[in-house]
């Protein structure tokens, strides 16, 4: 390699630990080499030297699995193509359950596992002594093991992954520090750093506990929080055999990994101590802190009780180091959405090692396609928001990150630090009304209502929860005569300009040429024809279009639009999320109720479906939107946010001869699943095209205007679906949360994205894809098979539908 400090790459990675040896290795392994990887100490100095190194498999999403399990792969093989030892050994994992809550999460964990294809098996206590002889499994009920998982060295595989890098030539350079980082209009240009300045098109930060002070150089918020997290390594252990499987005993919050004879054994306390301080302190690399045996006290006593050999045998080396954790336990990938090439890889929450092949082919195909390989929204950077920039905010949400990776994964679950944060004017009075809230990107919204007498809380449980006839009651009260939902947290934006049209056009795959007035729902789509953004349109004025998406999408959605504008495009485009808030009126009974209050006819003929008007309602000026995603006549009306408490009383009081009920998002989404309304990131996203997801009615391929993703729909249309999303239904005693297996004729052919109850029609509802390339093609086919659900291990019986259960004509809304 060349001696002199490069003066310019195409690509500058920061950070030599796994996430940034792995890109690097990948970006050459995919034929780019005009890499430079910047390490401001030696490789592994900053969390990869001191992570334990075992390697699991199974997460909640499917693509998260498949990103871990490409890991694996990538292992099975590296030392191979190296010749760098990596010490990975397919040993397999356990997890142990003490309680029938965590048996019966590890069965839909099982099911989940069966759902993506990973062998997940379900054993006794017998089968894991035989694995395990010195372990006392004195309350232990059953156990999980996953033969595939491992355990490997992790400064071994990322000087593998670095080895392989240069070998393909990509320059690795270490000890220089990087001090800057320079964009103009932007986008990135340039690394400065203590020995020099490097010009070059891509940023890639994989800075690890580094990674937040690496993106505020560029302007970039990455929400993250350093923890410490402490392990130690015991000496030999009589009658301890090599190579045993991992062993996860999250009751007891702790973890073991046979290490030379002795096991390495760390936890995770309810109680996790941050690394509080505002910058990363210089000659912090190959950093131990000193061990915290009395914080640590509570784990030890535990692991003692499973491995009481550990009375017997001393501690030879004991680590207390810093990592990075995130709020929601899930790392951060992507391009950042404040600057153009400047792309992100960290917060890897303890298990950078089991992520770290994945996540780094991930950032390279992103970096080179402008997209992953597959959908990775659960970890992208754009699922956060601004409040995400307090320091505090994100220090104590991530502490309540971490505290949880043990805990219960009870559906439902809420989080509840920093909480409350964002909230609506009609906070106060919903909460006086029985409101049970939940978060969702620091919003306050109202999952249900408590009546009187009854608890506004929510009790956890893998069966029916306490909520469950409450919300029927709203379900019904929407089905019968109006329900009033306050939907303020909508991500909401306006786009203005001469040429709104033409780049919305160029954009969607609906047609946005529609007259002022006209309501238009549509995807945006990637390249692959993808959806890449499932939103609804106002059209106000001839240059003026209204942007309405889901709360948690709106960096996201915005980031994706603000891109893919041409740059000399006469357009704006500005987040108006919090000047105003949205209340929605549903039901049979919606236009009894806001007709007197309106100034403006609110008659079908007047004021049809799919339609909007500026109006005034109860005195405030309005955006009246005549929508539902609930399967009902009925109206969002978007106020500005000081009228909203006016406007929530007036349609109170006019609601109360019509049976007007509160209702939440619970009941939302147990009207949508009558209706099989799609909720992207669950039923629809990158993945799948909108002829897939059964949304081929809102593509215009005719509209005289090209658009993203256009060819890929052209090619797609002409060939038989490969996958179909579907509705399956079973008794409603079922409890459908999503992920459930599903099998035709006793095969597998796909899984549940969604599922819950349906109040109206009586029955566990679960929306899902079949996989339809196997002479399945024509409904005839897919009717004619006999169709079961694997819930919690358990085959069941169920009914395939290939329309909504409920109103399939759509009737009721548009009546």
């Amino acid at each position: 390699m060349p001696s002199e400090f490069p003066t310019q790459a195409r690509i500058v990675i920061i950070g030599g630990g796994i996430i940034g040896c792995s890109t690097a290795y990948h970006l050459a392994s995919m034929g780019v080499t005009d890499v430079v990887l910047l390490e401001r100490n030696r490789l592994t100095s900053g969390s990869t030297w001191h992570a334990a190194g075992a390697i699991g498999q199974l997460r909640s999403s499917a693509n998260i699995t498949r990103l871990l399990g490409y890991s694996v792969e990538l292992y099975d093989r590296l030392e191979a193509e190296t010749g760098q030892a990596t010490g990975w050994v397919r040993n397999g994992s356990l997890r142990l359950a003490r309680t029938d809550a965590r048996q019966a999460e590890f069965e839909r964990a099982a099911t989940t596992a069966r759902s993506f294809g990973l062998r997940f098996d379900m054993i006794g206590p017998d089968d894991v002594q035989k694995m395990v002889p010195i372990l006392d499994l004195a309350g232990i009920k059953s156990a999980a093991f996953v033969p595939s998982d491992g355990v490997g060295n992790p400064s071994d595989i990322t000087m593998a992954l670095a080895k392989g890098a240069r070998m393909k030539g990509v320059r690795v350079i270490e000890d220089c520090q990087v001090t800057g980082i320079e964009t103009a209009n932007e986008t990135v240009t340039a690394v400065v750093t203590a020995q020099g300045r490097i010009a070059c098109e891509v940023v890639v930060n994989c800075g690890g506990i580094w990674a937040p002070e690496l993106g505020r150089m560029a302007g970039v918020n990455v929400p993250l929080q350093p923890a410490y997290h402490q392990y130690f390594v015991t000496e030999k252990i009589e009658g301890l055999t090599r190579h045993i499987p991992t062993i996860r005993d999250p009751d007891f919050l702790t973890y073991f990994k046979e290490d030379v004879g002795g096991l390495q054994i760390g936890g995770y306390e309810f109680n996790p101590i941050p690394f509080d301080v505002p910058r990363i302190p210089d000659g912090h690399e190959f950093k131990l802190m000193e061990p915290d045996t009395e914080h640590f006290e509570p784990l030890l006593l535990n692991a003692m009780k499973l491995v009481p050999a550990l009375g017997e045998v001393g501690v030879k080396t004991w680590f207390n180091g810093i990592e990075a954790f995130t709020e929601d336990g899930m790392f951060i990938l992507g391009e950042a959405p404040e600057v153009r090439n400047y792309f992100v890889g960290a917060g890897f929450n303890a298990f950078g090692i089991a992520s770290g092949g994945g996540a780094g082919r991930a950032l390279a195909e992103w970096v080179l396609e402008g997209e992953p390989s597959f959908d990775l929204w659960s970890a992208d950077i754009r699922r956060f928001g601004g409040h995400h920039r307090s320091r505090r905010t994100v220090m104590a949400r991530s502490l309540e990150g971490q505290a949880g990776h043990y805990a219960m994964g009870w559906p439902h679950l809420e989080t509840t630090a920093a909480r409350p944060l964002r909230r609506s004017p009609l906070y106060g009075v919903l909460k006086e009304e029985g409101a049970v809230f939940g978060a969702k990107l620091g919003w306050e919204r109202p999952n249900w209502f408590a009546p009187k007498g009854v608890a506004p809380q929510d009790e956890l449980t893998f069966d029916h929860p306490n909520w469950v006839p409450h919300v029927a009651a709203e379900h019904r009260a929407v089905r019968e005569r109006a329900g009033l939902f306050d939907q303020s947290s909508f991500a909401k934006f306006m786009i203005e300009g001469p040429d709104a049209e033409a780049e919305l056009q160029r954009l969607c795959a609906s047609n946005m040429a529609r007259k002022t007035g006209a309501v238009i729902y549509t995807q945006m789509l990637n390249r692959r024809g993808g959806i890449e953004a499932d939103v609804t349109f106002c059209r106000l004025g001839p240059n003026r279009y209204y942007m309405v998406t889901g709360t948690g999408y709106g960096t996201h959605d915005a980031t994706h639009l603000r891109r893919n504008l041409r740059p000399d495009a006469r357009v704006t485009v500005a987040e108006v999320t919090s000047a105003y808030s949205t209340l929605s009126v549903m039901g049979p009974a919606s236009r009894d109720i806001l007709q007197p209050l309106a100034e403006g006819d609110l008659s079908n003929a007047a004021f049809p479906f799919a339609t909007c008007r500026q109006i005034f309602v109860a005195g405030a000026p309005v955006i009246a939107v005549r929508v539902t995603f609930v399967g009902e006549l009925g109206w969002e009306l978007h106020v500005p946010t000081e009228y909203a408490l006016t406007l929530y009383e007036a349609i109170r009081r006019q609601g109360e001869g019509h049976g007007l009920a509160n209702a939440g998002y619970r009941a939302i989404d147990s009207l949508r699943l009558e209706k099989a309304y799609r909720i992207w990131s669950a039923d629809i996203g990158p993945d799948f095209t909108p002829y897939e997801a059964g949304l081929g009615f809102a593509v215009r391929l005719d509209k005289g205007s090209d658009f993203l993703g256009r060819d890929a729909l052209l090619a797609a249309r002409d060939r038989p679906l490969s996958r179909r999303l579907v509705t399956l239904s079973a008794d409603p005693s079922v409890v459908l949360l999503g992920r459930e297996t599903i099998y035709r004729d006793g095969q597998r052919i796909g899984w549940l994205s969604s599922g819950g109850l349906g109040h109206t029609v009586g029955r566990a509802i679960g929306l899902g894809y079949l996989r339809t390339n196997d002479g399945l093609d024509d409904d005839a086919a897919l009717l004619a098979g006999t169709y079961e659900l694997e819930v919690r291990t358990r085959r069941l019986p169920a009914t395939l539908h290939l329309e909504p259960l409920y109103d399939p004509a759509g009737v009721r809304v548009r009546g």
